[in-house]
């Protein structure tokens, strides 16, 4: 039997060194993604609540596979339709697997939020510019880290890795929320219609990776 302190150890390691960490350059792949769809950074509430009389936001809503952070605003549990597509791609398999609920923590903001956000945490992505946080633009959500087991966690990079090769996420391991920051490519909902969902996780059939780029907020 393994002795706490190497486990403990593992835990420790597989926690401070994710698959995904974050880097400038994926803050500017994560922009250039918004600039190519023409998307509009949200400004505010006015422009939110336009974006969802237009259905261009559409709603997360919790259910047997997924549940929200109590304290996500309401007016906040939105985002594109092919991020919804992603998020509830991945709690199906995720619950598939593990019988549990992935939450979902944060999803579109407006530029008001993100300035708000940023003067309490100077490790947030500033709200404007070449490396402003996609949140923005409603093509982003952060997914609940803390708490899950290596099995779990590992899951879920392995599936990121996936698309991340696809060029269909760009992900990001926040160590100070732990969360998994995930902006998703529209290139998803094409990708999404030509195939069947794995009825595994798709990482089980292919060698763990090393190394990989990751994303920031």
């Amino acid at each position: 039997m393994a002795r706490p302190h190497r486990i403990l150890h593992r835990m420790y390691t597989i926690l401070r060194n994710p698959l995904f960490p974050p880097t400038h350059d994926s803050l500017l792949r994560q922009n250039e993604e918004i600039d190519r769809l023409a998307l509009p950074r949200i400004e505010d509430d006015a422009q939110l609540e336009e974006l969802k009389s237009s259905h261009e936001l559409v709603p997360l809503e919790e259910s047997e596979t997924l549940r929200i952070e109590h304290g996500l605003d309401p007016s906040r549990r939105y985002c594109r339709p092919w991020t919804r597509d992603f998020v509830e791609d991945l709690s199906e398999l995720y619950y598939d697997r593990f019988h549990d609920q992935i939450q979902l923590n944060s999803a579109v903001r407006t530029v008001k939020v993100q300035k708000k956000l940023r003067r309490r945490n100077r490790n947030a992505a500033p709200a404007e510019g070449e490396t402003a946080s996609s949140h923005l633009a409603g093509i982003t959500v952060d997914l609940q880290r803390r708490g899950l087991s290596k099995d779990e966690i590992r899951f879920i990079e392995y599936y990121l890795f996936y698309l991340h090769a696809l060029g269909l996420v760009e992900a990001e391991e926040e160590s100070r929320h732990w969360c998994f920051h995930i902006m998703v490519s529209e290139r998803y909902a094409d990708w999404r219609q030509n195939q069947a969902l794995f009825p595994q996780h798709p990482a089980e059939e292919t060698a763990e990776p090393v190394t990989a780029s990751g994303a920031s907020q």
